[in-house]
């Protein structure tokens, strides 16, 4: 299924994001995560790929394994340091697993690597992959990317994706909700139309938190700065704290009208559970259904 048609018509969507090893062939723990994640229905689980292409073959396996438990499938693809026949090996490859949903990255650019002409930028590799069939999906920044000079150049690189092919976003997490809806009142002026998926990451371990956050240069309120201050020497007592703070954004997203929620699960597939739990009856209210949904 076609997340685009997902998105036209449910009023809110959930869905996950995990990734898979280097090496090439993806391990047990993570199609085990990915089986786990897919017994909550979601509207479907992303898989990352590596710089550079290198978990190019546990992407798409792993991703494989996703679809066959029925739930749809959003494998990552890089174009940075890759040549035309290296993506379209990938395309190949993803058509072959019956995999129609590919999020467009420019990817991090490996130490030394070298850009090739033509895959810049995500902006480059969409059109091949609309002109391939598939749904295509982009990624954007709330507080703008961290390459970018300005918000304002921020918003022209989105329109090219959007020009490009793409057909809806998923942010880069993001901790302060007010930063989003700042994004999405610049993109609306700037008459960017696709559906954008809030991406939220529960904060339950500080030094991956630390690092995560230097590479995106996403802003940490005060609040959720006291918390990881608090309990950094007790991972139980922060990753309760964590979830929290992570549904607190949920609620908020979702009473604001924010549509998709994305949760970046780090390959735990009981703390997406334990958000889940917390918020199952909300998401289910917004969508029109029962207790039992």
């Amino acid at each position: 299924m076609f997340i685009r048609d997902i998105l036209a018509h449910k009023k809110l969507s959930l869905s996950f994001e995990i990734f898979p090893p280097k090496a090439d062939n993806a391990p047990d723990t993570v199609i085990q995560t990915a089986r786990e994640l897919a017994q909550s229905r979601p509207d479907f689980i992303s898989v990352t790929y590596g710089a550079g292409g290198s978990s190019r073959r546990s992407t798409v396996a792993v991703a494989e394994q996703i679809e066959q438990t029925g739930v749809p499938a959003l494998a990552h693809l890089t174009c940075v340091g890759q040549s035309r026949a290296d993506i379209d090996g990938v395309i190949r490859e993803l058509k072959a697993r019956r995999i129609c949903n590919v999020l467009a990255l420019r990817g991090d650019i490996p130490e030394g690597a070298q850009t090739v002409p033509g895959f810049s930028h995500a902006s480059d590799l969409a059109p091949l992959l609309k002109d391939a069939g598939f749904c295509v999906g982009g990624a954007c920044y709330p507080e703008g990317h961290p390459e970018s000079r300005n918000r304002n150049e921020d918003i022209e690189n989105l329109k090219y994706k959007a020009e490009a092919g793409v057909e809806f976003l998923t942010t880069q997490m993001f901790f302060d909700n007010d930063m989003l809806y700042s994004f999405l009142y610049r993109m609306q002026a700037a008459g960017i139309r696709l559906p954008v998926i809030a991406g939220i990451m529960p904060v339950t371990n500080a030094a991956q938190i630390q690092r995560m956050v230097s590479l995106s240069n996403a802003y940490m309120p005060r609040k959720l700065l006291m918390i990881i201050d608090r309990f950094a020497e007790n991972p139980l007592a922060l990753r309760q704290a964590g979830i929290a703070y992570a549904v607190d954004q949920i609620i908020d997203l979702v009473s604001n009208g924010i549509r998709g929620i994305h949760i970046y699960t780090m390959n735990k597939s009981a703390n997406a559970a334990d958000i889940l739990a917390s918020v199952h009856e909300i998401i289910a209210a917004v969508n029109g259904k029962g207790a039992d949904a």
